[in-house]
């Protein structure tokens, strides 16, 4: 148990590190490997899960140095479900990924277990400049893992994204840099304690510095007008890489959580909330766009990225609303959206291989091969993503609201109910579109276009590709995402619980601090709170 806090980091590291060393021969083996990982990984994340629940706060040492001076792993509430959550989505994602989507490149197991390690790594390290670090091992893996299969779409979107994150990059070094020369340490923890002591003379510097790491968190969470690589990004990525994808924006949501509730929050004095008001406004904007996005998009795949864009608003708004109860309700949201949406991906990839030359095209075309199946799996996941009861999407936006005040209500309420309103036309069009508005004639009339050779090989080859039925790797990773949904309504009690005791412990900076810095006597080698 003494090591537990490392084994999602190195579970992952190890895998990937032996899959990127044996990565020739069949792919059996690599699937058997990555799959096995990532279900231990589960397990080992559950485990931290529930031992988070007695609301300790617990750190690992690397090497035995103690903190502020060593690097430390921290497991509290928060970071338990964070990483929890991850495992559950990266399964999902990877069952999917094992019926042929992960043998259209190379390498994809070993860089999918490299991602795990950097999500991971940035939920439960509890130091900026290791937060950089990890940040910079999920972006190296998901550069590659965007550029799976290859294809000019591909690269293209992959250039816009691997720039825009070099330069968010470049910014959070020089936020660390102007954070460390002014406070004189990175440790959460550390500089939480020292925050509300600084003299006027540095408080300017301070605040420039945590401005700067929340333009690099915006980024990372696609807050407007920082989110516009999102859409073509996720629309291009293969169907299991989009997936896990979808937990990307809630790693930048979560550093702003942490923080700017840890170290800027209450305590911090004259730096208290500083991000709150941007955080608040802004959510509001990109929920708004979200909703325009969603209205506009004429392909399936940059529909549900437009999804995730409405989702980042909504969890914004919940840290801009500043309060326990509105950190709960996100908490309960952002599990709902992760899941769901990164199983929306996998459906629209079936439904674009059934539809044959049509693909993820919102237009008519040649009807699924199973449309009950398939109807009803993008039907449930429909009502949940656009909240509508009972589903568990309804649950995390009624939770919102109750949580705003009344003059937070007045903005809010029209802004997310009208997004979600956006969301259930626009995914109405689609449905009818997708399921109803089909043409049996529509192969016929593509022959008659064009009579060239390799145009009608091309054809051949799509509606091979049309016919594939939902394997049963492909229906397994779909239920575990998309079913979760009704398991968060039918647990609803027992996870709002563990939310909110998981807000509370996030706004106790000072327990924070004396679990990492204050302690009476010093812990055994591996640093783990007696």
């Amino acid at each position: 148990m003494d090591h537990l806090i490392a084994l999602p980091i190195l579970l992952p590291l190890v895998a990937g590190l032996g899959l990127l060393l044996n990565r020739e021969g069949p792919a059996t083996p690599r699937r058997v490997v990555s799959l096995v990982a990532t279900a231990l990984l589960l397990a080992v994340c559950a485990l931290l899960l529930v031992q988070s629940a007695d609301g300790t706060i617990r750190y690992y040492a690397l090497g035995d140095w103690q903190p502020p001076f060593g690097i430390i792993l921290v497991a509290d509430r928060l970071s338990a479900l964070m990483v929890t959550l991850t495992a559950l989505l990266a399964l999902g994602s990877l069952l999917y990924a094992s019926a042929g989507n992960d043998e259209q490149g190379s390498n994809f197991h070993g860089l999918f277990q490299l991602q795990l390690m950097g999500i991971n790594g940035a939920f439960l390290t509890g130091d900026l400049f290791n937060l950089f670090v990890f940040f910079e091992v999920l972006l190296i893996a998901s550069y590659s893992l965007l550029m799976h299969g290859g294809g000019k779409a591909r690269i293209h979107s992959g250039f816009h994204y691997v720039v825009l994150n070099l330069a968010g990059s470049a910014l959070f070094l020089i936020g660390l840099g102007v954070l460390y020369g002014t406070i004189g340490t990175l440790n959460m923890a550390d500089m939480a304690a020292k925050v509300p002591g600084l003299d006027s003379s540095r408080l300017v510097l301070a605040k420039a510095g945590a401005m700067l790491l929340l333009v690099v968190f915006g980024l990372k969470s696609a807050i407007l007008p920082l989110y516009f690589w999102l859409p073509r990004a996720y629309a291009a990525a293969a169907a299991p890489v989009a997936a896990l994808f979808a937990i990307l924006t809630k790693v930048g949501i979560y550093a702003i959580l942490r923080v700017f509730t840890l170290i800027f929050g209450a305590q911090a004095g004259a730096l208290a909330y500083l991000a709150q008001p941007w955080v608040w406004w802004l959510s509001l904007a990109t929920l708004a766009l979200g909703g325009v996005g969603v209205l506009s998009s004429r392909d399936l795949r940059t529909q549900v990225a437009y999804l995730i864009i409405i989702s980042v608003g909504t969890l914004l708004a919940g840290i801009g609303m500043n309060s326990i109860d509105a950190n709960a309700a996100l908490l309960y949201y952002m599990v709902h959206t992760t899941l769901v949406t990164g199983g929306l991906f996998l459906l629209v990839d079936i439904i674009a291989h059934q539809r044959g030359k049509a693909g993820a095209r919102i237009v008519r075309g040649r009807a699924v091969n199973q449309t009950a199946l398939l109807g009803t799996l993008f039907f449930i996941g429909a009502l949940t993503v656009a909240g509508i009861p009972p589903f568990s999407g309804a649950v995390g936006k009624a939770l919102v609201l109750k949580a705003a005040t009344a003059s937070q209500l007045v903005w809010l309420w029209p802004v997310l109910l009208i997004s979600s309103l956006a969301a259930i036309v626009a995914l109405s069009r689609t449905g009818s579109t997708l399921f109803w508005r089909t043409s049996g004639g529509e192969r016929r009339r593509e022959r008659h276009e064009s009579g060239e050779r390799d145009k009608e090989h091309e054809r051949d080859k799509d509606s091979e590709r049309g016919q594939r039925r939902v394997g049963a790797m492909r229906t397994a990773g779909l239920l575990l995402l998309l079913g979760a949904s009704p398991l968060l309504v039918i647990f609803a009690g027992p996870l709002t619980d563990f939310t909110s005791a998981t807000a509370d412990q996030l706004a106790d900076q000072e327990a924070y601090i004396r679990s990492i810095i204050e302690r009476e006597a010093p812990s055994d080698a591996t640093g783990d709170e007696p």
